[in-house]
């Protein structure tokens, strides 16, 4: 039974492995103990059902129903199995009958975030080791992430011309409804660990939108709030130095605020010499040599590593600069500023977009390897 139990498994890697950010297998088997934490057989099996585009329930039992499951209890497991983070779920309405659908999640961003308040401290270790030894190079493959870097609001000038979507205001102007927050689940597991975030003492602080906001809502992880405590709450983000990074498309479903201490993502890109090349930022910073006095504040501020103080005068490494410009407001000299990139990065127009953008470029990774 146990042999069984472990090749379900395994080949639930292998279908998550298919999503457009992947689930790589490891040597050292790591990501079978995730799975084995979060899903029991049964769920795996349902879940290797699912795909990327997502399947109404009928379609689904026509699929499993020679198992002997009826409609109502495969709709009872796929309700828990999204209650408990494993899989994303929708709904439509046709006249008076309301339409489920089922999706399969990706780690991250996915089933990992939706662990929120259900962490223990072996999972979380088992993820950043999985992190380490696959997850990252998988995340990295295409260069086209799931996040993107946005510039805080005071490190812009008046005189750049700036994007709409890189634009703090207008961003959560046009977001749509509801917007809810909730505890950053990077910072609680670093709470759980005893290695509290050394930024800020924020905790509830990542920001969903529409129906991912009612997702949250529905789940009880998040609270409904205005787009004024929304921007309030983002404001105390930046002062306290953190990175702001919503979805990576025009019209993100979320906003984090990172850094380089407990955030998954930002802990593991800086560990790389080149770090900036695998995240979508439009901004860099940039020292007046001049003005600098070497105060070293941007040095702290900094969640990357990318500035020195070199010659009592800071250095701005650009392969390691992601433009979030949490540097430039504490500048004792206003030696600091953020400086556009000559080519603009412009997002995807939608989460779907980015996904898609992803798997096309895998595709042609894919191509190019099975040629060379």
């Amino acid at each position: 039974m146990n042999n069984k139990n472990n090749d379900i498994y395994r080949e639930l890697q292998k279908h998550l492995d298919k999503l457009p950010i992947g689930f790589p297998a490891t040597q050292s088997g790591v990501e079978m103990r995730i799975l084995k934490h979060l899903f029991t057989p049964k769920q795996a099996e349902l879940a290797m059902e699912l795909g990327l585009q997502p399947l109404t329930l009928k379609k689904i039992y026509r699929k499993v129903k020679n198992s002997g499951i009826t409609i109502e209890q495969l709709e009872k497991e796929l309700d828990k199995m999204e209650e408990e983070g494993l899989i994303h779920f929708g709904s439509t309405k046709e006249g008076n009958e309301i339409i489920k659908y089922y999706v399969n999640a990706p780690m991250v961003i996915g089933f990992y975030e939706f662990q929120l308040n259900r962490l223990t401290e072996d999972f979380y270790n088992d993820f950043m080791q999985y992190f380490e030894e696959a997850f990252l190079a998988e995340f990295n493959k295409t260069k086209i992430p799931q996040l993107r870097t946005i510039p805080v609001e005071e490190s812009v000038t008046f005189e750049q011309k700036i994007s709409t979507y890189d634009e703090l205001r207008t961003m959560i102007e046009t977001i749509g409804e509801p917007i809810s927050v909730q505890e950053c689940i990077c910072r609680q597991a670093k709470d759980l660990v005893g290695d509290p975030c050394k930024k800020t003492d924020l905790r509830e602080s990542c920001l969903a939108f529409r129906s991912f906001a009612k997702i949250y809502i529905r789940k009880g992880l998040g609270r409904e709030i205005s787009k004024e405590e929304a921007l309030k709450i983002l404001r105390k983000a930046e002062e306290d130095g953190l990175v702001l990074q919503p979805g990576n498309s025009q019209r993100p479903m979320a906003i984090c605020t990172c850094c380089g201490c407990c955030c998954g993502i930002l802990t593991n890109q800086k560990r790389l010499l080149e770090p900036a090349q695998f995240f979508a930022t439009n901004f860099y910073a940039s020292v007046d040599e001049d003005l600098c006095v070497g105060c070293e504040i941007c040095v702290d501020r900094c969640n990357m590593d990318a500035i020195s103080i070199e010659d009592n005068i800071a250095n701005v490494n650009k392969v390691r600069c992601i433009g979030c410009g949490v540097c430039v407001p504490t500048c004792t000299s206003e030696a600091i500023q953020l400086l556009k990139k000559e080519v603009e990065i412009t997002p995807p127009i939608n989460t779907k977009a980015t996904y898609m953008a992803i798997m096309d470029k895998k595709a042609e990774l894919a191509r190019a390897e099975k040629n060379s």
